[in-house]
């Protein structure tokens, strides 16, 4: 884990980093980092033996490589003696270098440095000192055996575990190391050790435990001391899933704990025994579902005089693990923006935001009195919507002390924008200043910032990234705040490189998909969520296909091979369990899928009911699967099981052109998702096949009026897709597009995250009706990722950023966007503006990568590290048809004025055209995009076959006669 040597509350907030020219005098490295924990940090505890070592160099002369890297290393136990060893590493990487010395002992201090040498030879001087300290890395290393509180119930009050100690003089270190069957705070002399919230976190505690280490020297000067820590039920022992399961993984919590202080004369050993006791704290009931329950009358960490004896159990049979990952911690808080009386004369505070954390309360009262907040993401008729929580209550009560309380509620979490209060004394005002919600989330760095022309698309943008870190804990659950908050495979696999290219996760990512592997069976089949809580594996495609999807975006994103060689094997059993299922034919039929889960077209009760073939999308997720794992292994130089999975992949991908696709690209399964996996993945053999497949795929899109057609397997593709059929217009048109269903339509509703359903709140603002209604799930919003690599253009190319491709997608309604993205090899920028058909572009490249320049109208090239600027003419087909008449149905849809004309026309003159002229009118058209534009009357009107549609028509005729001037007329034969 992380120390407090960097602020975590700042990380909600930070700033991009400042425009930087990479051109310059060679400097020292900088933001060292130990495998991938955030830059700049002591990391202690939080690595094995061999940390990956990793630098950037922030300056260096236009043209310079780096040739060789000396690291120098100065360790030796805590607290003891050290030495100073160095070594060079040849090459030009600064990413993730093997530790390069002999493998570093549990309770081992190094202190590292770098510098680096061009390959014109000259020398950087040296970084400044990084620290990495391991805690205890063998299970021998483990004296302390965990305690519990024998009798204590999930509804009994949270129990403290004491020691007291005295600390001898002399010593000069102290090091605690803790992890729990339940989450624990820790206190030394009741100050809280450390920045972690829910410590120690959920993984797949069946097996494997994180272990924090902390630093408590200063805390622990000579004397009497009393460390303290309070257990809460968390995930452990805490009610999971829809069902409320309880007690899920042991119905007794448990502390294992060692405190290490060591001095002239050796080390002190303080751990977890017979020697300990346990007392009830004041928090009398915790869920992280329910709420918490505190009373202030009675003190924080329990009475002396309620003291018990502890039991003694066995160490654990699961690994105990150093923690890998950010720990959770307060990122930032919020304070209220409104105080609100509800029509029922409730007291409410609106946020402003929906966020993932807890209250802190501030307040003086009479003794006794009880305060109750409840907590939700949205208001329905005024009042707080609790529907969408099922069966989570999201309540927290306290009692008051009659003195000056504070008070946060740190054994629960919860997902909300709105607090309502109950028993509060005092008016609005007071409450407002009185109540401050901690945002709770993994404390990973920032990593993208992203602007652009329109303000709605900025919106959905940091939408996305709230969602983010909502629901980045320790595991990337699906929704931060009803009776679930689980590890949907589907959702992150869709979603990593969004996430990846927000924030640092690649160590949070890692963390979860090594229990999701350990949950495989061998057949391949995996747990649908991971921690696996619904108990079973399924051969299921997307869900399964996680295994592939994230440790492979992880990759890219950080170059660090380590990630792929943990998950590989896993891999392999996935596809070839896959390949088992298949058979012969190569496709991947029957059984059970879920598909492209959530099609908007599907009812709210039948959420799979979806327009994609199932067959066709798991045979599409087969090949894009077995190609992943081919390249794993070639990465990790393992060529002959590389070419096995790459023979694998095109045999599935020659079976799915031969039974799904048309020589002209059409799909058998003629829907959005399934063309969208074509083009994504380069499923498609032929230019021929990928411009039909294109230009279907744009139909589709045209005729939904520009509206969401997919669920979560292909909503995160399509943009993309477009833009690889050449129909990049068409994409900007959809991401643009505000009616519901749309990515910009929940924005227009004033959501400030990621919905569930593109229809979470309808238009009448009324809450869904389903049952899966959910205001923070981050999944659709992966659009995320085309608006960061294709709009603004700032692509990855090659795994860590050391290649970059520039390619913006401009004009067709931005006139300019820009991204920063810190990589792993240094801070990349693009800004483009256009005026015009004139294009301006600046680039920031960070020393050790190269971008290709991709610009409309200019000759691709390949620059270095530094600054780069340029102008270019764009070519009119680059930015749209440029005045070109409008002759076709298609070239009409294609003309947002001149298609909005002929809505606004055909709206209200029938019945048809009432609830949704749109819709209604595209649907009259499907068989006529090639057709003239002047069939559109007829075609409305089902040719006068509809009785009363005379005023359709002849409104369609004013609009189209102006709009249209120089389409041919209808031929005879179709004029109805």
């Amino acid at each position: 884990m992380t120390t407090n040597a960097l602020p975590t509350a700042t990380l909600l907030t930070e700033a991009a980093p400042q425009p930087h020219d990479a051109v310059g005098p060679l400097s020292a490295p900088v933001r060292l980092r130990a495998d991938h924990h955030r830059a700049g940090a002591t990391v202690l505890g939080g690595t094995g033996a061999t940390p990956a070592l990793s630098w950037e160099v922030p300056t260096a002369p236009a043209g310079w490589e780096q040739a060789a890297a000396e690291i120098e290393v100065t360790h030796g136990p805590v607290g003891g003696p050290t030495i100073t060893e160095s070594v060079i590493l040849d090459g030009p990487s600064t990413l993730f270098s093997p530790w390069p010395l002999t493998p570093l002992a549990s309770r081992e201090r190094a202190t590292w440095r770098v510098r680096v040498t061009g390959t014109d030879g000259t020398v950087s001087d040296w970084s400044a000192p990084a620290v990495v300290e391991t805690g205890l890395l063998e299970r021998s290393d483990w004296s302390a055996r965990p305690i519990t509180a024998p009798g204590n119930t999930r509804t009994d009050p949270a129990p403290v575990l004491v020691r007291r100690l005295t600390v001898p003089e002399g010593t000069t270190a102290a090091r605690l190391h803790l992890t729990a069957g339940g989450t624990y705070e820790a206190f030394i002399d009741g100050v809280k050790v450390g920045t972690d919230e829910l410590a120690p976190g959920w993984t797949e505690y069946r097996d494997r435990l994180l272990v924090q280490t902390h630093d408590v020297t200063t805390a622990l000067t000579p004397g009497e001391h009393e460390v303290a820590v309070v257990l809460g039920n968390g995930w452990y022992r805490g009610h999971l899933t829809w069902a409320k399961r309880e007690a899920v993984y042991g119905d007794r919590l448990w502390l294992l704990a060692q405190l290490e202080l060591t001095g002239p004369d050796g080390t002190t050993t303080v751990g977890t025994d017979e020697r300990w006791t346990w007392r009830p704290s004041n928090v009398s009931a915790n869920d992280l579902y329910d709420g918490q329950d505190v009373d202030l009358r009675l003190p924080a960490l329990g009475s002396a005089d309620a003291e018990a004896q502890v039991e003694v159990l066995p160490l654990p049979e699961q690994a105990l693990e150093p923690t890998t990952l950010e720990m959770p911690t307060v990122i930032g808080e919020v304070r209220p923006v409104e105080v609100i009386t509800t029509p029922s004369g409730r007291t409410v505070l609106d946020l402003g935001q929906n966020l993932t954390g807890h209250v802190r309360l501030t307040v003086t009262g009479e003794a006794g009195t009880v305060l109750t907040l409840r907590h939700a993401e949205v208001l329905e008729r005024g009042e707080m919507g609790m529907r969408p929580l099922r069966g989570a209550a999201c309540t927290d009560r306290v009692t008051l002390s009659g003195g000056h309380d504070v008070v946060a509620f740190t054994l629960t979490q919860h997902g909300f924008r709105y607090v309502e209060v109950d028993g509060f004394p005092g008016d609005g005002e007071t409450l407002a200043q009185a109540v401050t919600a901690r945002v709770v989330s993994s404390g990973m760095e920032r990593a993208a910032w992203f602007d652009s022309s329109h303000a709605l698309v900025n919106r959905l943008v940091e939408n996305t990234r709230w969602s983010t870190i909502d629901n980045f804990i320790t595991v990337p659950t699906d929704c931060p705040q009803r009776d679930e908050r689980l590890g949907w495979t589907g959702d992150i696999g869709v979603f990593a490189p969004t996430s990846l290219s927000l924030y640092d996760a690649a160590g949070f990512l890692a963390s979860w998909a090594k229990d999701l592997a350990w949950a495989q069976t061998p057949d391949g089949a995996m747990p649908v969520v991971s921690p696996d809580v619904l108990g079973g594996t399924k051969l299921t495609c997307a869900w399964g296909d996680a295994i592939t999807l994230v440790p492979w975006a992880a990759y890219e994103a950080t170059g660090d091979p380590a990630l792929l060689a943990s998950t590989v094997e896993a891999m392999a059993r996935f596809v070839d369990g896959v390949a088992a299922v298949a058979g012969p034919s190569r496709l991947w039929r029957g059984g059970f899928q879920f598909g492209d889960w959530l099609d908007p077209d599907a009812a709210p009760d039948n959420p799979a009911d979806a327009k994609a073939d199932p067959d066709v999308v798991a045979t599409a997720y087969f090949a894009r699967s077995a190609a992943i794992t081919a390249r794993a292994f070639a990465v990790l130089g393992e060529a002959g099981r590389a070419a096995h999975y790459e023979a694998l992949s095109a045999q599935v991908r020659r079976a799915y052109l031969d039974a799904y696709v048309t020589t002209d690209g059409l799909m058998l399964s003629d829907c959005a998702t399934v063309y969208a996996q074509a083009l994504a993945w380069d499923l498609l053999d032929t230019p021929r096949r990928v411009a039909g497949a294109g230009q279907r795929l744009a139909d589709l899109v045209r005729l939904r009026s520009f509206r969401i057609s997919t669920g979560f397997v292909g909503t995160p593709l399509v943009p993309a897709a477009l833009v690889k059929g050449g129909q990049a217009a068409t994409a900007v048109r959809l991401v643009l597009e505000r009616q519901c269903p749309s990515w910009l339509y929940p924005v227009t509703m004033g959501a400030t995250t990621i919905w569930e359903r593109w229809d979470s709140m309808l238009p009448t603002g009324e809450i869904n009706p389903g049952e899966m209604t959910s205001f923070n799930h981050y999944a659709l919003g992966a659009v995320t990722q085309w608006l960061i690599t294709d709009l603004a253009g700032l692509a990855v190319a090659a795994p860590g950023g050391t290649a970059l491709r520039v390619a913006p997608v401009v004009g067709h309604g931005f006139s300019h966007a820009s991204v920063v993205r810190r990589l792993p090899v240094g801070t990349a920028r693009v800004e483009w503006a256009l005026d015009g058909d004139r294009l301006e572009v600046r680039v920031e490249v960070p020393v050790g990568a190269r971008a290709e320049l991709a610009l409309p109208g200019a000759e691709p090239e390949t620059v270095g590290h530094g600054r780069h600027e340029r102008t270019v003419t764009v070519p009119a087909e680059v930015l749209g048809r440029s005045g070109a008449p409008v002759m076709t149905v298609r070239d009409l849809i294609d003309d947002e004025e001149a298609w909005t004309r002929c809505v606004e026309a055909a709206a209200g003159t029938h019945g048809a055209y009432t609830e949704d002229p749109a819709a209604t009118l595209t649907r009259f058209l499907t068989k006529e995009l090639d057709t003239t534009a002047r069939i559109v009357p007829g075609a409305a009107t089902m040719y006068g076959f509809i009785p009363g549609m005379e005023e359709t028509a002849a409104a369609l005729t004013a609009v189209i006669d102006e709009v249209a001037p120089q389409a041919a007329e209808v031929p005879a034969a179709q004029r109805g």
